[in-house]
Order: structure tokens, then sequence, then C-alpha cells
């Protein structure tokens, strides 16, 4: 029996195929904060993630690939339309470009009236585009819909992070504000610390610790947050200054998640702080304060300002 994954040469010799070695695929650059991988050996399955793709795409890049499809699409129906024999009735022009507007007419289901298939050859092109229309329609509507309706979070994040003392306890704080000033309710936070760390055996690895929150629960997120973690014992910022978390490439990861109540959806954003963001004995600049008629007053232009103490 013949192996399938060999081939015959001139001598008679069996020879393995080639294959598409990972090594040789093309290496993809994934961003997370300040960090950059260049990772190597997968292979991009477009068709399976093609969802993912029209999800993720920009706008314009998104409409200009359907406006593609459907471009292609109408070229290839004018062509097999143009292989019969005298298929469309009135066409006009007579010829390429008038296949091509009565493969759009068809396409899009409109039917003038004016052209339209004499042929039972052209009837069964027209059958096969108006079925392929009608789904690329739901599909690109269903598309649309998700792009449209999916959740997007307009949480504001300070650009630093500051480490001070606080009620006599040395304090990483991080400021937080809904910068669309609706409601998101029962808003939990989560802040993570990520670093570099050699085992007992020499094993390098990257480990994540969990940094607990004086308080991680927020019922109503409307104007402001600051989050504050106690570096005490228990935490894997005790006894850290800027050059170990510089040496150890340590990185912050803050997660928000909460309710929004305008459309009882879902939201989540998050912030990665590098080491060199973490900005030690100093203190974010107030943003609130009160008029004389008693008014509160949140002044956003300074929500990044730190302070030196």
């Amino acid at each position: 029996m013949s192996n399938p994954f060999t081939r015959a040469t001139a001598t008679g010799r069996c020879m393995p195929l080639p294959s598409k070695s990972p090594r040789h695929r093309k290496p993809r650059k994934v961003v997370f904060g300040e960090r950059q991988t260049m990772t190597h050996g997968l292979h991009r399955e477009f068709m399976q993630d093609i969802y993912h793709y029209a999800m993720t795409a920009s706008w314009p890049v998104f409409f200009a690939a359907i406006a593609s499809i459907f471009l292609v699409m109408n070229v290839a129906f004018a062509g097999l339309f143009m292989l019969g024999a005298h298929p469309i009735a009135n066409l006009l022009p007579d010829n390429f470009l008038g296949a091509f507007f009565f493969s759009v007419e068809t396409l899009a289901t409109v039917g003038y009236g004016d052209m339209h298939p004499q042929t039972v050859y052209a009837h069964v092109i027209s059958t096969v585009e108006i079925f392929i229309g009608m789904i690329n329609l739901a599909l690109i509507t269903g598309v649309m819909f998700a792009r449209f309706s999916r959740p997007r979070s307009r949480i504001l994040f300070s650009n630093v992070a500051v480490a001070r003392p606080l009620n006599g306890q040395h304090t990483l704080m991080i400021r937080a504000a809904n910068a669309r000033q609706n409601v998101i309710g029962e808003a939990s936070a989560k802040l993570r610390l990520m670093r570099n760390e050699v085992t007992a055996e020499g094993l390098k690895i990257r480990r994540v610790h969990d940094l607990k929150l004086q308080r991680d629960q927020q019922p109503v997120f409307l104007l402001g947050w600051t989050l504050m973690h106690p570096i005490d014992e228990a935490s894997a910022l005790f006894q850290q200054d800027a050059a170990s978390l510089a040496r150890d490439e340590v990185s912050l990861i803050l997660t928000i998640d909460g309710v929004d109540e305008t459309t009882s959806q879902l939201m989540r954003a998050r912030h990665v702080y590098e080491h060199h963001t973490i900005r030690w004995q100093h203190a974010f600049v107030d943003i609130l304060h009160t008029d004389e008629e008693g008014v509160n007053h949140m002044d956003y232009t300074k929500f990044h300002e730190v302070r030196a103490l």
C-alpha cells in the first residue's frame, strides 16, 4: 500500500511530501500594555475566525470589505450570465456592463422589470444569486447589529498610579472615572500584579499576584472612584521600590466590571500600568471642590495630575 504522505521520484524512491514548517510562517505581534511579543508557529484560520475579524475590524475596513465582496460577487455573476446565449431580455447596455447591472438588481432583489431572465440557464443563475444574496443580507445585518450593540465603556483611568502614606499605611492608589456619566451599577474592580520570577529550580516564569483592594465594589459608579491597595506584609508590593519593579518588569492590570443601567449590558474596561507609571511618594491633585453656594465641582482637566509629597 502506498503512503499518502510520500511521493515517488524518478528513481522509484519514496520521498516525504513537503510541508509548511511552522518556523516559516509569518510571525505575529501581540501587544499587551507596552509589552510586545512576537509569536511563531501558529497558523491563522481566517474562515474559522471570520466573525472575530468582522467584529474587531475598524468601521472603514469593515465597509470596504463588504463593498469588495459585493463588487466581486456581481462581477462573477455577470460573467456567468454572459456565458449564456441571450439570457437576459432587454439587456441595456448590451454588454458585460449591462449584465453587471442586472446582477446588482438580482442580488439586491430589486426587480425593476425592464431586464429579466428569458432562458432556463438565466433563471438558474438568478435563483442561485438570489439565494446567496439573501444569505449575505442576513449575515451582514447580524454582524452590523452585533457591532452596534456591543457594549463599549467609557471608563477613564489615570495615566499613572501613585504610592503614598495614608493613615499610617503605605498605599497604592489609582483613579478611575465614568466619562459617560451615567450609572454603572454594582461595579467591581480587580487589581493584579504580573512580574518575572525565578523558582528555586531556576525556572523563569511570569507570575500573577492578586492585589487586595480596600473596596472592590461600588454600588453606583457615576463620577469617580479611587481604588486603594494597602502595601502591607501580604502585598506583592511589600518592600518593593522603583528599581526592583523595573528589574522584574512589573505590570499592574486593573479591570472594572459593571452593569450599564441605560442598556442593562455588562460593561468591562481594563488598563495596564507598567512599572515606570507608578509614582512613589506622590499624590493625586484634588479635582473636587465646593463653591460658595455649596455646589460640588469636579475638574477632570486635573484628573491625571500628581504632586510630590
